[in-house]
């Protein structure tokens, strides 16, 4: 939200007082004097007015979860266990996953409180790197990987997918590099040669991996992880 807007919107305040405020240099955001009644502020930032609290800045979370299969990528469900559930942090019902893993794939996923972020990752202009190990019920055709980079248009989807990179590590596995994140977009490509995909494991997103983090583990991300996820999706932080 504007910084002019946020102020207008506090009960002692109105329009020309946060005006008035902003013109006189009383007002400090992270610290800093801002005059700049256009600058974007959030609820992990510090608002004081002379040095006195208007808003304290609330703690921003970003955690790193390797889903288990059988798991769902929600918030809550009626019968199966959530990415959620497994974390077991407090004020959860705060937290925002950044993307989804299908019930039966496994691998990295992202959550956080700060929902900005989370949306800014996901969004399609973003085309953030997703990089995933797989394996197919029958030989993966040679053809894949020239279809692959070339896209495909698959059934009810009005385009062609973004180019992707596979490369084949033997007769049914390979690594797949997707830049978007459609609906079961992988599954859907490998139907096209009528090839099931029966294992599908998540290994980074970006230039974050997964590592050697165990099943159904988390961690906090550290701030320069965060940044640089940041800058590689053309996203921001507070």
């Amino acid at each position: 939200m504007r910084l002019d807007r946020w102020l207008a919107n506090q009960p002692c305040f109105n329009r020309a007082k946060a005006q008035q405020l902003l013109a006189q240099g009383r007002i400090t955001v992270d610290g800093q004097v801002c005059r700049d009644g256009l600058h974007e502020v959030g609820r992990f930032q510090q608002i004081d007015l002379d040095q006195q609290p208007l808003q304290a800045a609330q703690t921003a979370r970003y955690y790193l979860l390797h889903k288990p299969r059988g798991v769902v990528s929600a918030t809550r469900h009626s019968q199966h266990k959530t990415v959620i559930d497994l974390l077991q942090v407090p004020q959860a019902e705060e937290l925002h996953l950044a993307g989804r893993l299908d019930l039966n794939t496994s691998g990295l996923l992202l959550i956080s409180n700060d929902g900005l972020w989370t949306r800014r990752l996901t969004l399609p202009r973003s085309r953030l790197a997703k990089h995933y190990w797989l394996r197919t019920e029958q030989p993966i055709d040679p053809a894949c990987v020239s279809d692959f980079a070339r896209g495909l248009l698959l059934e009810g989807d009005p385009r062609p997918t973004l180019p992707a990179t596979l490369h084949l590590l033997d007769s049914h596995s390979a690594r797949l590099t997707l830049h978007e994140g459609r609906h079961h977009q992988i599954k859907r490509m490998f139907a096209c040669y009528h090839n099931p995909v029966r294992d599908l494991h998540r290994e980074a997103i970006g230039s974050l991996q997964l590592g050697d983090l165990p099943y159904a583990s988390w961690r906090e991300l550290s701030s320069e992880e965060v940044q640089r996820l940041s800058r590689e999706a053309g996203a921001e932080t507070y």
